[in-house]
């Protein structure tokens, strides 16, 4: 994999001083067409071999292109806010809007491949954690997204030969350290273990680019045609309706007369009283909960998804009763900002996890993309069928990381909707809450009744499930979520 990037690739100074000019030219001006056409951002992974030019090349990008319009970012180990979150966490933000270029210095390969070349981690965890980032970076490219991924390649005497270099010059010494000799003393290990990650990583959405790092005019030379080449490549297909490869499998059948939400049994009693009671006591458990020992190394992520007029905001206000206003934060999802359309649609929500030892409440969530995008056509049937997988590895990441996620999906009757909205339209306070499209929706519910079926089928996993929740009674529903979260977190925290 690595023979051609050690055969000393050289370019000599006059060709190299006459080349710059020309290529930096070429990468602005393909720079300002992404700008001006908005449709995709690019992501440049930077990698590979200590000594083998990462850093100079990231400066000389900065250097060439207009820096308003790209930045770099270099990951080290992660900080206290990081560590409590996913891995993939301060990777996402990280991520650049359409129109923009993000360079990644040291990003999501980095630790899976140090992990295993120090043999802290087994061949297994590594194929794991290599089969989540190809899927990963396949979501990224069906969302747009142009991955550009650079391997800085030395042999093992021109890592020596360039340590020593670096170390002999005072102003450079300082680039060396003892983990750099560290890992060269490692290198046939650290060769193998990346020749296997980027074996089991390089596809044909997203290949390696490897990178002779032996001369520095060349290396140069090579990652700037290589990246304009791309970015040219992208800018005219996407100036002729550039489109991702549509993958979707096969729709299911239509729902038959039985169904998750038809055999609900809607009709609950609960008197005033009861609910009073049940109220305090379970309010008062989850107000232990979030405040216990066991929580501070926990965090806690509710979904909450339903019908129109389901009682979602009146729940959501029963379990924040409960907590602590320093602990917690509600994020309703509203149609996505501009801000949040020049992303993977997965974005915004990376943005807002929860901390250890803090809950985020989802008034309305990430299930949106096989929701009222499906129903509404908002985006293509290979772009929603994608997204089931997308999400289980979202929720799946989450759980890993310490979060307990319990989503609920709030269903009512088309009768006691119909009273509901009436209610609120004749109640001057309350006109707000039903527009036209309230409505309107009403006209689709077998095909919300299907996606939300199928939503559950796919998506309630044994780290995430979905409880179903009859909202005809306002108080039966408020109790069972409350509850359903006690249990919960009284399963996790007993872990």
């Amino acid at each position: 994999m690595f023979e051609s990037a050690e055969l000393g690739h050289s370019t000599d100074k006059e060709a190299f001083e006459a080349a710059v000019p020309v290529l930096r030219a070429e990468l602005l001006d393909a720079q300002f067409e992404l700008l001006d056409l908005k449709k995709f951002a690019v992501v440049v992974l930077i990698n590979g071999i200590d000594g083998a030019g990462k850093g100079e090349t990231v400066n000389l990008l900065n250097e060439w292109m207009d820096p308003r319009h790209i930045q770099a970012w270099a990951f080290d180990a992660p900080t206290e806010e990081e560590a409590e979150r996913p891995f993939m966490w301060r990777f996402w933000r990280a991520l650049p809007p359409a129109g923009k270029i993000g360079v990644l210095f040291n990003n999501w390969y980095t630790e899976p491949i140090r992990e295993r070349v120090e043999r802290s981690s087994k061949k297994a965890d590594l194929d794991q954690r290599l089969d989540e980032i190809r899927r990963f970076e396949e979501m990224l490219t069906r969302e747009g997204v142009l991955l550009v991924k650079f391997w800085f390649h030395l042999s093992k005497d021109g890592q020596k030969k360039r340590l020593k270099d670096l170390e002999k010059d005072p102003k450079t010494r300082w680039r060396v350290t003892e983990r750099d000799w560290h890992f060269y003393e490692l290198y046939d290990r650290y060769r193998d273990v990346a020749g296997h990650a980027l074996r089991l990583t390089s596809t044909g959405d997203c290949p390696w680019t490897i990178v002779d790092g032996s001369d520095e005019r060349f290396r140069a030379l090579f990652v700037g045609r290589t990246l304009l080449d791309a970015l040219r490549r992208r800018v005219s297909a996407a100036q002729h309706q550039w489109a991702p490869r549509q993958t979707a499998a096969p729709l299911p059948h239509p729902i038959d007369a039985l169904n998750l939400l038809n055999s609900l049994q809607m009709k609950h009693e609960m008197s005033k009283s009861e609910y009073k009671d049940q109220l305090e006591c379970y309010q008062g458990r989850l107000a232990l909960l979030t405040r216990a020992d066991a929580f501070r190394n926990r965090s806690l992520v509710l979904v909450f998804e339903g019908a129109d007029a389901a009682g979602k905001g009146g729940a959501i206000r029963r379990v924040t009763a409960a907590l602590d206003v320093r602990q917690y934060r509600v994020v309703p999802i509203a149609a996505p900002t501009e801000e949040e359309r020049a992303q993977p649609y997965l974005w915004r929500f990376w943005r807002h996890l929860p901390g250890r030892g803090k809950a985020v409440i989802f008034d309305r969530s990430w299930y949106g993309r096989v929701l009222v995008e499906r129903v509404e056509g908002f985006c293509s049937e290979a772009d929603w069928m994608r997204a089931y997988a997308e999400i289980n590895d979202f929720e799946d990441q989450l759980a890993r990381s310490g979060a307990i996620v319990v989503k609920f999906w709030l269903a009512i009757s088309a009768d006691e909707q119909l009273a509901r909205f009436k209610e609120r339209e004749a109640e001057p306070h309350k006109r707000f809450k039903i527009t036209e499209e309230d409505w309107r929706n009403r006209e689709k519910t077998d095909d919300y009744a299907r996606a939300v079926c199928d939503m559950v089928d796919r998506t309630s996993t044994e780290i995430a499930r979905w409880t179903l929740i009859e909202a005809d009674n306002k108080l039966f529903a408020r109790i069972k979520v409350l509850r359903t979260i006690c249990e919960a977190m009284e399963a996790a925290l007993a872990q």
